[in-house]
Formats: C-alpha cells, structure tokens, sequence
C-alpha cells in the first residue's frame, strides 16, 4: 500500500455571517477569527438590547462590513483550506 501524498493545502478560518432577509451567507476573514465569532455570538444572545451598529474591517475580500445587530441571524466559523 502506498503513502499519501503529503497536503501542500493550507488552512483558513472564516466566520460565516448570516443575515435576515438575505438569501446567502457572508463569508469574512478576520486576523483573530474566534474572537470575531465570539463577538458576533454575544450580539445574538443578547437581543433583548436596542439595535446597536456594527462596524468591522476584514482581510478577505469583503473589506469592509457594516451591519445592525438585531439582523444577524446565525454565526458559524468555518476553517477551509486554500492553496
């Protein structure tokens, strides 16, 4: 039997942002991914506050991301690999 071969990918996190009302998901790349989860995750957890705007820069190809808290709908983190 022979050896794989060895993976020349890498891997990436991305957190995964869906929004109400919109049909597919935004995908954002962030230099502290868990961080960014975590805060995306408290906002949902607490909808009990008045609607606060979110404003964040990224390094993927969403530069920028501007959003209310009340419409986000999910978070997900997401590792990926890339070549």
């Amino acid at each position: 039997m022979g050896q794989p071969y060895p993976s020349q990918y890498k891997t990436r996190t991305a957190v995964v942002l869906f929004v109400k009302g919109a049909v597919t998901p935004i995908v954002l790349y962030f230099e502290n991914p868990r961080a960014e989860y975590e805060e995306f995750l408290s906002y949902i957890k607490s909808s009990s506050h008045a609607p606060k705007i979110i404003e964040k820069e990224t390094i993927g190809p969403v530069k920028k991301i501007a959003i209310l808290s009340n419409q986000i709908a999910a978070v997900a983190i997401q590792e990926e690999q890339f070549n």
